[in-house]
């Protein structure tokens, strides 16, 4: 995130799409809602970075925020002296992984459930010993689960009252916004769309702050009474601090409660953070844990490639979100299937085209690539020796289709023409789409 209203335009100018179709794709959380009015997207078709519930959660305790008590083991023993150091009247044990549905999940080990409820501090380490070491599958979970290295040792607290609250980006004011429910706990996008009436709006002026009487006011629109109403306008104070301090472009509290013992805690939180922002956030982009992400999607980012596989056959390369979009549903539309989402995006060098093409023919499912791109600020040419070169390196043996438009188009074609390569040319997106499908059929 920029502290100036002119860079945040370009901030929130360009992958929107790319976003939302990998958001698409990927499935959401039920209970976090990056809210679609005010979605604000990268520059760069970076991969997401992905932390733990507990490293969000000692990110927002060192802002002065107000999360329950816990601890984080990696052995049994440890989990059992966390549980005891607490010394709370109930104890709460999360396995930690980025997927969600662990309270439903199932270890390989036979344990049932991510998340345990005990009021006994000495069962923790045998519940752990059965967690740690283990795959937990959910839903969200690929069909082997995900091999649980960490466990979060917490407090449990009892919830009077839960409500919703977020500071996330808003394109139309140019700047980050405060955005609240009193409805909690729960699908947010429901309540927008059933109770609009109870999403609740402050805009926020990047020079001056969470003001107090925007804080107060956010906090009575929560329904928070009393003196809990002042608590609740010093947490609120003190996540915009958080989100400035890490570069968020989303911080999201669901639930934002308050206990019978009349405390407002953070209960559970999501943080998205501006990847532009890397190079002065190093120590938190440095707790990205990336061992349950895909590894052709690991291996795609580090070359600022935007990679989703999907089930078909089909490989697309494609220049910009959209046009990736477009692509993929016109192939369906012929009759093919589609085998992956990849977005190559703006300022394209050849070593990028040459590593996209290393992804996709590592794919066994691939029995074709259609090549489709736009030339705007990409050069085609570029496009076009970066090809040549990975055809030949590669060895392709896959049919190539190839559509291309736009700056340099003349050249990139004579090149791809002289290359000698049985490359086929397309007229138009719908012309590359049939000749995919047409290349897979006589195979």
């Amino acid at each position: 995130m920029v502290l100036h209203s002119d860079l945040f335009c370009v901030n929130m100018a360009a992958s929107m799409a790319s976003q939302a179709v990998a958001r698409g794709l990927r499935g959401a959380s039920a209970k976090h809602l990056f809210l679609e009015n005010f979605k604000c997207p990268r520059v760069s078709s970076r991969r997401w970075l992905n932390l733990q519930e507990y490293q969000s959660k000692m990110l927002m305790q060192e802002s002065g925020v107000t999360v329950q008590r816990f601890y984080v083991a990696d052995n049994a023993p440890d989990a059992l002296q966390a549980a005891r150091k607490l010394n709370a009247k109930e104890i709460v044990l999360k396995a930690q992984i980025l997927a969600g549905g662990r309270g439903k999940g199932t270890f390989d080990s036979g344990l049932k459930g991510g998340v345990h409820l005990t009021k006994d501090p000495s069962v923790v380490g045998e519940l752990a010993n059965k967690m740690l070491g283990y795959s937990l599958t959910t839903k969200q979970t690929p069909k082997d689960g995900v091999k649980v290295k960490t466990v979060m040792v917490a407090e449990a607290l009892d919830i009077n009252r839960e409500t919703y609250f977020a500071i996330l980006m808003d394109r139309a004011c140019n700047g980050p916004v405060m955005v609240g429910s009193p409805q909690g706990g729960m699908d947010i996008e429901e309540v927008a769309e059933k109770t609009p009436e109870l999403i609740f709006k402050e805009v926020i002026d990047i020079f001056e702050g969470v003001q107090d009487d925007q804080a107060l006011r956010m906090a009575a629109n929560l329904g928070f009474k009393g003196p809990l109403e002042r608590q609740a306008a010093d947490q609120i104070k003190r996540l915009y601090d958080l989100f400035l301090k890490v570069d968020a472009t989303q911080v999201e509290v669901n639930p934002f409660g308050e206990t019978p013992e009349g405390q407002v805690v953070c209960f559970d939180a999501k943080i998205n953070f501006d990847d532009n922002a890397e190079f002065r956030q190093k120590s938190v982009f440095a707790m990205d844990d990336m061992s349950e992400s895909d590894p052709t999607e690991t291996e795609a980012a580090k070359w600022d490639l935007k990679y989703i596989g999907l089930d078909g056959n089909i490989a697309c390369f494609v220049n910009g979100a959209g046009l990736a979009m477009a692509t993929c549903d016109i192939i369906d539309l012929h009759g093919g299937k589609p085998a992956n989402f990849l977005d190559l995006g703006g300022g394209v060098k050849e070593r990028q085209v040459y590593e996209a093409f290393k992804l996709l023919t590592a794919d066994p499912k691939v029995e074709a690539i259609l090549v489709n791109i736009f030339g705007g600020i990409v050069n085609c040419a570029i496009i076009a020796n970066g090809i040549t070169k990975a055809c030949r390196e590669l060895e392709l043996k896959v049919p190539l289709v190839v559509r291309l438009e736009g700056t340099n188009v003349q050249e990139a074609k004579k090149i791809l023409s002289e290359s000698g390569l049985p490359i086929v040319a397309a007229n138009d997106l719908d012309d590359a789409a049939k000749k995919a499908v047409a290349a897979i059929g006589k195979k």
